[in-house]
């Protein structure tokens, strides 16, 4: 028999072993964590207007450029 995978495109597979899934759950949640799926999801629900957008990424920047400092600090 042939890979049984082999009409899947691309995508994200967790295999769900011995009926337990509750942890093929766990899995797929921490992949989809990984690969950022909910994010996007959640960036895509509203239309966000582009000046906006460049307010929230300055922001970021900001905030990540100010723990770096604070990290700094303490070494």
């Amino acid at each position: 028999m042939k890979n049984d995978h082999s009409n899947l495109k691309n995508g994200t597979v967790v295999y769900v072993k011995n009926n337990d899934i509750n942890r093929a759950l766990r899995k797929l949640k921490k992949v989809a964590q990984q690969e950022k799926i909910f994010q996007t999801i959640k960036d895509k629900e509203h239309f966000e207007k582009p000046s906006l957008k460049r307010k929230r990424a300055k922001a970021s920047a900001v905030k990540r450029w100010k723990k770096y400092l604070s990290q700094q600090d303490k070494v």
